[in-house]
């Protein structure tokens, strides 16, 4: 893998030494988070993007290696490798050149040429090549036999070789590659009689767009739409062109023999080289779609893992329903389940009797506060519980994937004993107090926060979001003694199985007093430690520092630091004055170098800090259902979805509405997320309502005021540029008269 670390350095732009580093680190075992939180000076700071880019580097490299080595082997094989052809093999850079180069050789069904080949037409086709001022027809002629019936087929057959031999060109397929990345275009067009039952991919049933435009949720929405069986796409520049730069190579002069050439050129092009060429495009822009939708998907899923928790409080949380009643838990400060009941909020004869048991639990069990459900019902639950006037903050949470998790094994083996009901409602509390350690027990997939998830590669995904899920586990940290056996797993170095070891060693042992216990865990070595260690907390523990990001490897360091300014190690955890003095330099060594140290002071200094917000409270307006919306309200909501094209806001009415990215700020965007967090609490005003369909269109920028006349807006053009780009028709009465002013004077 180090053999990778110069092709990686020039390809991500750092140098050959980080990335040989990040290799060895990999090879011995060592995780993403630990490498960019402790070994910040090996690395040379790298962050856990950057690693993460080294690892998807090293992976396609070592995929090309292999490759390559399979095609040199099978090449020599066939006795056909040459000098000339190892020299194109050693220079190819990408797949697509290796492919190229592979493609003569790949074995194959039968083709025409091939037929041809046999049938001895392969000198004819030669000199149908050469467009000498021979009769060709005549000279097709003397090749007629039993196979062989007439010129005609004679002279068909060597086009039929031609052909594949155009295909076949390394040089030809890179200039009509080329051709196909500046020109191309992605066209998609209705199938007959499927525009009622394709009504949904309407906007693509005239569609073209040239694909190094095409942004990703386009392509994967026409790719749906064609697998679906609703639209026939198309992937090519224009034909004209491609024949103009085929014919450039191969069109010598004109004879008797040229038309057959043109044809041939026709022939590779339409049958063999657009075909082949489309997929490998079509296999392209999915490809560069999925990462892009995968991305998206892993930005808001770290947003939402990260989101602000309202930490250890005793919760009471209802899962909304209308005929079934609502089910009510009692957590305590820990999340553990207390006590369990039913309620009938919208059932007038029941009011009473709900309102009773409310209270009644409230006080039993000292309740600080109210989690519901958004889903169903959620509103007006929400309302039953504030007009009880208890004076408890009261919580909307975001219930996707509850449903899932609650008949989830997971659910089953937490709250055996218990209905799908009740598991829910517990998640519905315990996501309010920590999302982060109840979403990792749920799919990603099933959290509600991706663009076209159900059409990317599956595998990738899936990869990308196991690997924001430890991201986002690691960087706020695990407190040892209460994490679940879930949460534990993500943890740098632990896994599945150690985690299950974990929890059952801490039941025995009651609780961790010092991070060195760890090491008596079963089948948790040495290695296993050094990756864990420094991301599990141990509040009230026996070594202070235990409870901090700082890394047992460095207790020594921190020790000496302590013994220099002549107060105990306890005595030094969050002492700016004594902290700010230390000389950094002083402690350097070639264990522990400056990046090391300069984090561990940042860390003495506010010690295990969580780096997620506060939760803050929110109320929607006095809307509840889609019928109450109407156009031009100005409303508060909460981002729920942030895609390329446009934000989802949720406004209280079930059903989220679309900021369409255009519609998000007066300067000019081109992602939500320059603008948006998922979460961020936003004013929008109505723009659209179709009850039909259940769409709601918004504007956030329309309940803002514009910028200044005169000032800049960010990213915008400035007054006089804006008076020479907008056409007359457009200009404001005030902008005409300053022109014809500053034009003609008073």
């Amino acid at each position: 893998m180090s053999s990778f670390a110069s092709l990686i350095a020039a390809k991500l732009n750092i140098r050959a030494a980080q990335a040989e580093v990040v290799l060895e680190l990999f090879a011995e075992g060592a995780t993403v988070p630990f490498i960019a939180r402790y070994r910040k000076d090996r690395t040379g700071g790298l962050d856990e993007v950057q690693i993460l880019q080294i690892q998807d580097e090293a992976k396609f490299l070592k995929e090309f290696t292999e490759r390559k080595a399979f095609i040199e082997k099978s090449i020599t094989e066939q006795g056909k490798m040459t000098e000339y052809l190892q020299g194109k093999i050693d220079a190819a850079t990408t797949m697509a050149e290796l492919e190229d180069i592979y493609l003569p050789y790949k074995s194959k069904r039968k083709t025409k040429a091939q037929t041809a080949r046999e049938n001895g037409l392969e000198p004819l086709a030669l000199l149908m090549l050469e467009q000498t001022a021979a009769d060709i027809s005549a000279e097709a002629a003397k090749y007629i036999t039993e196979k062989v019936k007439t010129a005609d087929e004679a002279l068909q057959g060597a086009r039929d070789i031609i052909a594949e031999m155009i295909n076949e060109d390394v040089n030809l397929r890179a200039k009509l590659r080329k051709l196909f990345e500046d020109t191309a275009t992605l066209q998609s067009k209705v199938l007959a009689d499927k525009e009622t039952e394709g009504i949904k991919y309407k906007d693509y049933f005239d569609f073209s767009e040239p694909i190094s435009k095409v942004p990703s949720h386009r392509i994967l929405a026409v790719l749906r739409g064609f697998m679906e069986g609703f639209l026939r796409m198309s992937i090519a520049p224009l034909e004209e062109d491609a024949l103009a730069l085929l014919e450039k190579d191969h069109v010598k002069a004109l004879t008797p023999s040229t038309e057959h050439v043109k044809k041939a050129i026709r022939d590779a092009y339409r049958r063999l080289m657009q075909p082949s060429l489309e997929t490998e495009f079509r296999t392209a822009l999915k490809q560069k779609a999925d990462e892009e939708a995968i991305n998206v998907f892993a930005e808001n899923l770290r947003q939402l893992l990260l989101s602000a928790p309202l930490g250890s409080k005793r919760i009471l949380a209802i899962d909304p329903g209308y005929r079934t009643g609502c089910k009510v838990v009692c957590l305590d400060e820990k999340g553990e389940l207390q006590k369990t009941d039913l309620i009938y909020v919208h059932e007038p004869n029941r009011i009473y009797d709900s309102e009773y048991k409310i209270k009644e639990l409230v006080a039993k069990y000292r309740i600080e506060c109210f989690a519901i459900g958004d889903g169903t019902a959620g509103r007006e639950t929400e309302q039953f519980i504030k007009n009880l006037n208890l004076g408890l903050p009261v919580f909307l949470v975001n219930e996707d994937g509850a449903s899932v998790y609650s008949a989830s094994e997971t659910a089953r083996e937490e709250f055996p004993e218990e209905d799908v009901t009740v598991r829910g409602s517990v998640s519905i509390g315990r996501r309010l107090m920590d999302p982060l350690a109840e979403l990792v027990k749920i799919d990603p997939k099933s959290i509600g926060v991706g663009q076209y998830q159900h059409d990317v590669n599956p595998f990738r995904l899936k990869e990308r979001l196991d690997q924001t899920v430890v991201s986002c586990v690691n960087s706020v940290g695990v407190n040892l003694n209460t994490a679940s056996k879930h949460l534990l797993g993500y943890v740098s170095g632990i896994g599945g199985s150690l985690a299950e070891n974990i929890v059952r060693y801490r039941n025995e042992i009651g609780k961790f007093t010092s991070r060195d216990q760890l090491l008596k865990v079963p089948r948790l070595g040495g290695k296993a430690y050094e990756q864990c260690a420094g991301f599990l907390r141990i509040k009230d523990g026996e070594n202070p520092l235990d409870a901090s990001a700082v890394h047992p490897e460095t207790y020594p360091l921190v020790e000496a630091i302590a013994v220099d300014a002549g107060i105990e190690v306890r005595s030094i955890i969050g002492n700016d004055s004594v902290l700010k003095k230390v000389d950094v330099k002083k402690y350097v060594s070639e264990q522990f170098g400056e990046l090391t140290i300069r984090d561990i002071l940042n860390e003495l200094q506010k010690p295990g800090l969580d780096p997620r917000s506060e939760l803050e409270q929110f109320s929607f307006a006095n809307i509840y259902k889609l019928e109450d919306v109407q156009v031009g309200m100005i409303v508060p909501g909460s981002v729920t979805n942030l895609t390329r094209f446009g934000a989802f806001v949720d406004i209280g009415v079930k059903q989220d509405g679309l900021v369409h990215v255009s519609e998000i700020a007066h300067r000019y965007i081109t992602d939500p997320a320059e603008a948006l967090k998922l979460g961020q609490k936003v004013t929008v005003k109505v723009l659209e309502v179709d009850l039909v369909r259940k769409r709601i269109a918004l504007s956030i920028k329309q309940t803002e005021d514009a910028p200044a006349r005169g000032q800049r807006p960010a990213g915008g053009r400035g007054p006089q540029e804006r008076h020479q780009q907008r056409p007359a028709a457009e200009m404001s009465v005030e902008d005409a008269v300053s022109l014809l002013k500053k034009k003609f004077g008073k």
